[in-house]
């Protein structure tokens, strides 16, 4: 039996996540929170073989919150589940230690086919996803200066990049206002750029937007 620990601030999304496992052979929730403060709290005390994780979530950042998992629970595989588009956060996940990353678009058959491949201890992306990266290997993968930065620093490029103001980056992160100013700018110097409005044209290129 897969055991599976849902993360997901939307109730209905969990109402979703479940009545789709409930469907499937072999499969179980364990246990189910709707923030990242709960998930670390509770997942010491259940059982679990694969967390189903939000991107956009309350508490630690995400790609913070998917080191702190590798660390705290490296027998817990993580499986992404966002409404972001692979292209913004599937790559750095991946890095930062997720076993495979989903869009919440994908069928319940792709889920299940999912949690089952990174069950057995293999990484799991789209097909489409899959191809591109390979096309990045083959042919160079364009203006990417977003790799240089931090993954803290590319979360607060993605929600400046969305048009958010540093006060609501700010709470949206769990950060004070002077911390968040910082980032941008070392961003802006990372970036080669001069203001924010450089930062949203950058972001809507390259499919950074939130």
């Amino acid at each position: 039996m897969i055991r599976l620990f849902i993360a997901d601030d939307h109730p209905v999304v969990r109402a979703g996540l479940r009545r789709i496992v409930q469907d499937a052979p072999g499969l179980e929730v364990v246990g189910e929170v709707a923030s990242g403060h709960e998930l670390l709290e509770r997942l010491p005390r259940v059982p679990a073989d694969i967390v189903l994780l939000d991107v956009t979530m309350p508490g630690p950042g995400f790609l913070e919150m998917l080191q702190r998992l590798r660390a705290e629970h490296p027998t817990v595989a993580v499986l992404v589940l966002s409404v972001h588009p692979e292209d913004q956060y599937a790559v750095r996940a991946l890095r930062a230690g997720a076993s495979g990353y989903l869009t919440k678009d994908h069928s319940p058959e792709e889920l299940t086919e999912a949690i089952r491949r990174v069950c057995r201890g293999h990484k799991y992306v789209s097909p489409a996803l899959a191809e591109r990266l390979a096309a990045d290997l083959a042919g160079g993968a364009g203006d990417t200066r977003h790799e240089l930065l931090s993954d803290r620093e590319y979360e607060v490029l993605c929600l400046l990049g969305s048009g958010r103001k540093v006060k609501e980056i700010a709470r949206s992160l769990q950060l004070s206002p002077k911390t968040v100013s910082t980032y941008r700018t070392r961003i802006l110097e990372k970036m080669q750029a001069s203001s924010n409005a450089d930062l949203v044209r950058y972001a809507a290129l390259h499919g950074l937007i939130q």
